[in-house]
């Protein structure tokens, strides 16, 4: 008898063994997909991780294998190893690091259907939650559990169902989800019959009369050369009714008089581009110099850092070594933090490769997601692949080079759910079991990296001149404290230098981009009565007003409420708003320069992929003047005729209480700045803050990056802050205040009496309740140099001794290895 041990999309911690059928035995294998069943009444994919022959302990019931759904595996040896040394490194469960890697059009699932009973008659009456549950399934008698709760409104359906049951009211079922459906569309093509000169001319004969139907058969033959044997080409119905300009009715009668063949055949969803391919662009001698360093770094490293200031062309860079690697066969990974930039490095990497290069993303449909995945895995041909953090589960064949581009990034590190990874650290790791190198390339790098290649752990190649040699952009700090002072700057955010220094580039024919890292209209709301605000009801936190739709929302669980004028507390109506987002600065540059077009880009107005796309394309072809944005605009963006950056309020970027702030600050400063004068002309920026005579604003101002890095590790050595020790958040989370602050402290004394000082805490974070969760955090600091593995056996031991206390099981606990 075999077994299989497989992987569950659940968040468990361990495989399950399932008895392989004996009809199976053959064709399973470790990859494949297998569906199981698994508690009462569910089905689910599974991934068959291993097979043996080793039956389980006595006394737990081993179920079949319900169905094998692949010939082959969709998943690579490699996949496994690198997904079981995520759920190690980054203490998560197998089941999570599978529920994130697998798009969810291969993950089949059985869902809940729920059936009404057309002849159910009571003489009792009905609860009005049963009765609002009936309604819903008006002309539809069977819903999903989940079409359920939406169409009766009410959140927790199934005890309002089971009751339903008990009456006979109604019946639930389990059903399979349907999962990866491939394209087909219809193609027409000429019988075999008519490939012969005399059968032709006889049917053009018998289209004298019909003179429309004669004209598209003479279009088709054109466009196909289907009388060619050598330049032929399958022809959709759509084209030809495209090139044809008539009426689907014409092509209906070539195909009733059989002279036209219709047909369906299955087709990719991706968009290939169609264009001359270019060679890649002329290194400049400073970039040749660059690429040589990389190179020669890879003889002996396995990772190398490029530090190349804004706008010096890195991509251009990046494009040789990655045609160096396809020219070898082997496949190349290009990550970015953010789906928005992948919009403006797609269309100049697909000159160079073609349909060489595939995007993915999550902004991509679970189908189109399953065809990349399909092509890695069954086609041989080296590929390009460009997309953000969750490419790196794909099932590569050869890697290469990975290439990690701006990556300081904390866009790169997964918050919620687990696997709680960094790309950056993980994709090293995965280049490391390809034989592939990995680069990383930043103008601001973060500090753990630069401490990593100076210290000689990386190669280090640096590019300190922009293209062309262009003048780094003149960055002048503005006092608006000062200003505020002499009521100056009494009503509004933008100082005289900025207004002036906007419409100086506006009349001449430049564009200009204004950051403010806090989307909405205004963050805090104040009754200036009794001093009342409004505030989540769920979260810790103020509710910030969006003025586009009139609300007040909680960016942290989407939680909103029509705006407030009447104090509920004195019934007074004099509420102040406070402070300044995306919109508001909108409202201003409409009322201060009335003639430009202005578009902003942040998570409320680029929500969708084309949303993202339009925006951008609208800036790079300058029909937008000015963009407002938040911290989106950092990120790696290339505009080439932006004169000038305003950079609102740079104190809120510094007055964080985590000892990345000043960091993080730095970074978004320059790289904000960075957006300014990429061509010919020097750009200038506005710098707006209260703290003039800061450390970090001159470091920002005279591009300091290593002076800034010096100061920051000489904090962190001392505090034992990374890149010095290892960071392990324990985040705790409970309804329950009380048991969360008990059972907090307690857990935090078992891991000191282990550990010592190296654990702080418990600690409240900044935002003390999340979605009427109440959290505490335990920092552990570890070692670089103390291996994950023992440390992972003393979080599980004490993790089960504190199963003990009934407290505890009011509380949520997860582990965020090396936050961000």
């Amino acid at each position: 008898m075999k077994y299989a041990n497989v992987i569950l999309p659940l968040p468990l911690e361990d495989s399950y063994t399932y008895r392989i059928p004996p009809e199976m035995e053959k064709a399973v294998a470790p990859g494949c997909r297998a569906i199981v069943h698994f508690g009462k009444k569910r089905y689910y994919t599974a991934i068959v991780l291993s097979i043996h022959e080793r039956p389980p302990e006595a006394g737990f019931e081993t179920k079949e294998l319900y169905a094998l759904l692949d010939a082959a595996p969709v998943l690579r040896r490699p996949q496994l190893r690198f997904w079981e040394w995520i759920a190690s490194y980054y203490l998560c469960k197998l089941g999570d690091v599978y529920k994130a890697a697998l798009p969810s059009g291969l993950k089949l699932e059985s869902e809940t259907t729920v059936t009404c009973n057309p002849s159910f008659e009571t003489a009792l009456p009905l609860r009005p939650n049963e009765q609002t549950v009936l309604d819903a399934f008006a002309g539809k008698p069977k819903l999903t559990l989940s079409e359920v709760e939406r169409k009766s409104g009410i959140r927790n359906v199934v005890p309002v169902i089971s009751s339903l049951m008990a009456r006979g009211a109604v019946e639930i079922s389990e059903e399979m989800k349907q999962g990866f459906v491939p394209k087909k569309q219809a193609f027409v093509r000429l019988p075999e019959l008519y490939h012969r000169e005399e059968k032709l001319r006889e049917a053009f004969s018998e289209l004298k009369r019909a003179p429309k139907q004669e004209a598209m058969l003479i279009c088709y033959l054109d466009i196909s050369h289907a009388l060619n044997p050598q330049l032929s080409k399958e022809l959709s119905r759509k084209e030809l009714l495209e090139r044809s300009g008539y009426a689907p009715a014409v092509l209906e009668g070539l195909i009733k008089r059989g002279l036209l063949e219709s047909y369906e055949k299955e087709v990719g969803r991706l968009q290939v581009p169609v264009c001359r391919l270019e060679q890649p662009a002329s290194l400049t001698e400073a970039q040749r110099i660059a690429y040589n360093g990389i190179l020669h770094a890879f003889k002996s490293k396995e990772v190398c850092l490029l530090h190349g200031v804004t706008s010096s062309g890195k991509t251009e860079i990046y494009t040789h070594l990655i045609d160096d690697v396809l020219k070898k066969g082997r496949q190349v990974l290009y990550l970015l933090p953010e789906i928005a930039i992948t919009t403006q490095i797609t269309g100049r990497l697909a000159k160079v490769f073609g349909d060489k290069l595939l995007v993915y993303h999550s902004k991509f449909s679970d189908n189109e997601r399953v065809e990349v995945w399909n092509k890695l895995l069954y086609e041989k041909e080296a590929r390009l692949i460009l997309g953000v953090r969750s490419s790196l589960f794909l099932p590569f064949k050869d890697l290469g080079l990975i290439i990690v581009d701006e990556e300081h990034e904390n866009s790169y590190k997964q918050q919620d759910p687990a696997p709680r990874y960094h790309a950056r650290n993980a994709a090293i790791v995965l280049a490391g079991m390809h034989g592939a190198k990995t680069l990383l390339g930043s103008a601001t790098p973060s500090i753990d990296s630069y401490y990593n290649a100076t210290s000689g752990k990386y190669g280090l190649v640096r590019l300190t001149t922009r293209y062309a040699d262009c003048l780094m952009p003149e960055i002048t700090v503005v006092d608006i404290k000062e200003l505020k002072r002499k009521k100056i700057m009494k009503d509004t955010l933008f100082s005289p230098l900025l207004v002036q220094k906007i419409n100086e580039a506006l009349e001449n024919g430049e564009q200009a981009i204004l950051f403010q890292n806090r989307r909405g209209f205004a963050p805090a709301t104040e009754c200036r009565d009794c001093g009342w605000a409004p505030r989540c009801i769920n979260c810790d936190v103020s509710l910030t007003y969006h003025k586009h739709d009139n609300r007040l929302s909680c960016h942290y669980c989407g939680y909103s409420v029509q705006r407030i004028y009447t104090c509920p507390q004195c019934r007074g109506r004099d509420l102040k708003m406070s402070g300044f987002g995306t919109e508001k600065i909108e409202e201003e540059v409409g009322r201060l320069f009335p003639s430009a077009r202005v578009e902003r880009l942040d998570f409320d107005s680029a929500r969708t992929r084309t949303g993202y796309e339009r925006i951008i394309a609208d800036f790079e072809k300058g029909k937008t003047h000015i963009l407002i944005g938040t911290q989106m605009l950092s990120k790696g963006l290339d505009f080439g005729n932006v004169g000038v950056v305003g950079i609102l309020n740079a104190d809120s970027l510094m007055n964080f209480p985590d000892f990345r702030a000043h960091e993080r600050a730095y970074q978004l400063m320059v790289q904000v700045s960075g957006r300014a004068g990429r061509r010919e002309k020097q750009g200038t920026v506005v710098l707006q803050t209260s703290q003039p005579e800061h450390p970090l604003i001159l470091m920002t101002q005279q591009f300091a990056y290593e002076e800034m890095v010096k100061l920051q590790l000489s904090e962190r050595s001392l505090f034992r802050y990374p890149p010095y020790y290892r960071l392990i958040t324990l985040v705790l989370r409970s309804r329950n205040e009380a048991s969360l602050q008990e059972m907090s402290s307690l857990y935090a004394d078992k891991l000191r009496t282990r550990l010592g000082e190296r654990v702080l805490g418990p600690v409240s974070p900044p935002i003390t309740r999340v979605q009427t969760f109440h959290v505490k955090h335990i920092v552990l600091k570890i070692e670089v140099t103390a291996a994950i593995a023992p440390v992972r056996e003393l979080l599980d031991h004490i993790h089960t001794d504190m199963r003990q206390y009934p407290p505890f099981k009011q509380l949520l606990v997860h582990y965020d290895v090396d936050p961000v």
